[in-house]
């Protein structure tokens, strides 16, 4: 399972989220691949913007406001330590270890 699909999966249904959706006039389900896709962005190569416009089809403006509305670019490293099961500063090795155990190879 993916970065995108672990932070999607954490923020579904969020009630945090869902109030941001309201506020910023979006659903939910946007809110959360704003959110999933601006996490993941942030630890890729490149602008963080363009990196989510291209994963998840939505508008650099609407991600510009998901991220300042959850704190800003700083924030995002929040959501990826939430990833970072053994705090070693490198979820990746958390997200696979999970795909493993999800698909039956650990």
């Amino acid at each position: 399972m993916s970065i995108f699909d672990q932070i999607k999966n954490m923020a579904h249904n969020h009630p945090t989220v869902k109030n941001m959706a309201d506020k910023l006039g979006i659903d939910q389900e946007t809110a959360e691949k704003a959110i999933a896709a601006l996490t993941e962005g942030h630890q890729a190569e490149g602008d963080t913007l363009d990196v989510a416009a291209d994963k998840s089809g939505i508008d650099k403006g609407i991600l510009g406001q998901v991220m300042e509305h959850v704190g800003g670019e700083g924030s995002l490293n929040g959501f990826m330590q939430m990833l970072d099961k053994d705090h070693d500063g490198n979820p990746m090795n958390d997200v696979a270890d999970m795909a493993g155990k999800f698909f039956g190879k650990k």
